[in-house]
């Protein structure tokens, strides 16, 4: 059991919990290659920040989150992983994450993007 983070603040969220939501938070929130222990753990998507809200940066998105959880599957704390991208074209891009877990349960999670 790990201790829960609040995804809209980073904050402990004071509950444990027995999902993956922690280890997608935090491989989806970090800059790829800025944790210290492990380069290779977080994304990209910190990059579309500055990207404009193109239908293009919708597939680039999915990419990027694809990229940042597989090592998830290479764990095999996962069995799945699907994201989707929802564009409105209003400066965000909201990133749907499927996750079924090594135990067969699927948790669904949601992710903002800030794009321009």
């Amino acid at each position: 059991m790990d201790a829960g983070i609040e995804t809209t603040t980073g904050d402990l969220s004071g509950e444990r919990i027995r999902s993956l939501a922690n280890a997608v938070y935090l491989r989806l929130k970090t800059p790829l290659g800025s944790y210290w222990a492990d380069v290779s753990m977080g994304s990209r998507l910190h990059e579309l920040a500055r990207a404009k809200d193109l239908a293009r940066i919708g597939k680039l998105a999915t990419q990027y989150a694809e990229q940042a959880l597989q090592p998830l599957l290479d764990d095999r704390r996962a069995t799945s992983v699907q994201v989707t991208a929802q564009q409105p074209h209003d400066g965000w891009l909201l990133l749907v994450v499927e996750v079924v877990d090594a135990g067969g349960s699927p948790q669904v999670f949601k992710h903002l993007v800030q794009v321009i």
